[in-house]
């Protein structure tokens, strides 16, 4: 993933673990799916056979790609949301709109992780494999809870950021 151009280097947030780490995870799914794709596109038109069981990793990849997104958009204070009221108020309030903020997407992805970590189990406990490949569901599933527990510890540590100052 390239810089983004409207921060300046004084905006860059400064998280302790750097966010490299999700946009390198995030190249490497998406060459992933890429390579994938490009093979079954070939095969197909060379062959007349489909890859289609290969839809099955191309989908937890897509999956891997959105949770890493996610947290990098928290980081980078670049989640969705309607500025018109909160733009209006006062810097302190506005810090406790933004801690709000922070606080709620915290709570929907640790209740992301807990209930994914739960469905995880199901899975791994009944022994459900994918219909594509008959490999073991929970090795797909897995990515979900675990990335949605970084996206929690990722918005704690904005919300430390905003509450100490050193972001707006």
């Amino acid at each position: 993933m390239t810089e983004d151009p409207e921060l300046t280097p004084r905006d860059e947030p400064r998280p302790r673990v750097p966010i490299r780490i999700e946009e390198a995870l995030a190249a490497l799914a998406i060459a992933a799916m890429g390579a994938i794709t490009f093979a079954n596109v070939v095969t197909r038109y060379l062959t007349n056979i489909s890859l289609a069981f290969t839809e099955e990793y191309a989908i937890a990849l897509m999956v891997v790609m959105t949770m890493l997104g996610a947290s990098v958009a928290v980081v980078r204070n670049h989640h969705i949301r309607i500025t018109y009221f909160v733009d209006r108020l006062r810097p302190l309030m506005r810090r406790r709109a933004e801690l709000f903020a922070i606080a709620v997407t915290a709570l929907v992805f640790l209740g992301l992780a807990v209930y994914g970590a739960r469905m995880v189990w199901d899975e791994y406990r009944f022994e459900e494999t994918s219909p594509g490949l008959g490999v073991p569901q929970w090795i797909y599933s897995i990515w979900l809870p675990v990335l949605s527990a970084v996206i929690v510890l990722r918005a704690l540590g904005r919300a430390v950021r905003v509450a100490r100052g050193d972001e707006p």
